[in-house]
């Protein structure tokens, strides 16, 4: 099969969260099953071109349709981690992607429709004819807009539409002048509830709704996330078009990446570990507390946080965490950076009231290097999320025998199974600890259940430690149902 993945990001050249990890490890697992696959990205200034091999020109003169002109592209290729990546280059004095970051600017909306359009016309000049595109996010959700209402006209009415969303929360909001830049005009057309306009902005056109009813299926990140965003208010407004298109919409547990997330061959850790030589993990637990100049005190535990500090991820019940595990007689590590000023504030006031703490670490910041070695030296990774689409951190500290202690939202409910209260699978599948209430008790008695088992049954919490370094959180899984995906919307 011939895929094309169509992104704004992709790790590790361009990343900015979870989307261009998935990107890159599903195109790779698409790869390893011999499918061929290539990657349609922006080429933004502040991209780390040291990790792309063989850039070169593949294409110098694409003339992409915009506004009453057209603006010259140059298309650029190359390999990342032994994926082929197009870049796609305006040459134009709107400066779409010079600008110093991915995204954040006033005209974002434009920047990526004009990616959208950018890349179904180098598909097109190029003759390039994949059975199957796969977008992501609301960025890319006019190409099956444009797809479905012009360029299918124009040789493309074979290819099909996987969409993905990674995010509800940012969908992507413009008016009439989206309609004449791109050249889909007919205001009139498009200004339909069950095609562009916004549930609740009648004068807004909504790129994210737009890949919801165009795309021939339309996954999001997790199954419990898929209920949520269909069910409650975390779908963001798009609840009812979901429902409209439940037919073709359901949750896929993204994966995460077994080269890299791997104890067994970890160059960011001193001392590998299996789930056979589970004592070395210990070594780490000593190297960690080394790096981080805490106390040697093989009677405490290490609780972990990683991640951004922002009101996703539940800074409350973080903060919360910190001192309700030192009350309790164990250790704390934070590694994070926050995403806003009073927040970034209040964790600086925190570093420096604990700061001579032999039990606490507030590293504030992000460091790749620490990160693993804060994965392999804990005992527990704490996951607090309001909401969680699918969630790496659980996976990555299952990986590592770290057991997650996570709030029962989006696809942590998918990946975490309680081990005192978990109905639906027995003891000796259960790996780890769970909360629903957003509140301080909850958090409180799943640490302290966590804690509990940890100094009063030190086979039980091992046992419970190999449990969840067993199960398969890799792409294999995740892989085999987009190919089913991919392969039910092909023969459509």
């Amino acid at each position: 099969m011939y895929i094309v993945q169509i992104a704004s990001e992709c790790a590790p050249v361009i990343k900015a969260g979870g989307l261009g990890d998935v990107v890159y490890g599903l195109s790779r697992e698409m790869a390893i099953r011999g499918h061929t696959v290539e990657i349609i990205l922006p080429k933004y200034d502040c991209m780390r071109y040291d990790q792309i091999w063989g850039l070169h020109e593949a294409y110098r003169d694409l003339m992409v349709p915009w506004c009453d002109g057209a603006i010259r592209c140059q298309v650029l290729c190359g390999w990342v981690l032994g994926q082929l990546c197009f870049f796609i280059e305006p040459q134009s004095q709107d400066q779409f992607f010079n600008r110093g970051v991915y995204y954040g600017c006033s005209d974002d909306n434009l920047r990526f429709a004009f990616f959208s359009k950018a890349a179904l016309e180098f598909l097109l000049k190029t003759n390039k004819r994949p059975d199957v595109l796969h977008c992501h996010d609301w960025q890319t959700g006019l190409v099956p807009v444009m797809l479905y209402e012009m360029y299918q006209y124009s040789g493309m009415e074979n290819q099909r539409v996987c969409y993905t969303i990674h995010n509800f929360k940012h969908q992507g909001i413009a008016g009439t002048e989206l309609l004449w830049a791109t050249g889909l005009n007919r205001a009139e057309y498009y200004f339909e509830y069950d095609r562009l306009q916004d549930n609740f902005n009648p004068f807004g056109l909504n790129f994210m709704k737009g890949g919801i009813v165009y795309s021939n299926y339309v996954t999001t990140v997790s199954p419990h996330h898929a209920w949520e965003a269909h069910h409650t208010e975390i779908g963001y407004g798009l609840g009812h078009t979901l429902h409209m298109h439940q037919h073709k919409f359901r949750g896929v547990l993204n994966g995460i990446d077994y080269d890299v997330w791997n104890p067994e061959a970890d160059g960011y850790i001193p001392y590998s570990y299996t789930v056979e030589k589970l004592d070395i993990k210990a070594k780490n637990k000593r190297a960690l507390r080394d790096r981080l100049l805490l106390s040697q005190d093989d009677e405490k535990p290490i609780v972990a946080f990683i991640g951004r500090l922002d009101e996703q991820k539940g800074v409350h019940l973080v903060h919360h965490a910190i001192y309700f595990t030192l009350g309790r007689g164990a250790q704390f590590v934070l590694l994070g950076s926050a995403t806003e000023s009073g927040i970034n504030a209040h964790f600086w006031h925190e570093k420096n009231v604990l700061n001579d703490s032999p039990d606490c670490h507030l590293e504030l910041g992000f460091n790749e290097e620490l990160s693993h070695l804060i994965y392999a030296g804990a005992d527990f990774i704490i996951v607090p999320s309001n909401y969680e689409p699918c969630g790496l951190t659980q996976m990555i500290g299952l990986r590592y025998g770290t057991v997650p202690i996570v709030r029962g939202v989006g696809g942590l409910v998918n990946t975490v199974f309680d081990r005192d209260y978990d109905e639906f699978h027995p003891l000796e599948e259960r790996n780890g600890y769970m909360f629903y209430q957003s509140d301080n008790y909850a958090l409180e008695f799943a640490i302290d259940r966590a804690l509990g088992l940890w100094h009063g049954d030190p086979e039980g919490f091992k046992d419970l430690v190999i449990q969840g370094m067993k199960y398969d959180y890799s792409w294999n899984n995740p892989g085999q149902d987009y190919l089913a995906i991919y392969e039910l919307i092909r023969h459509k």
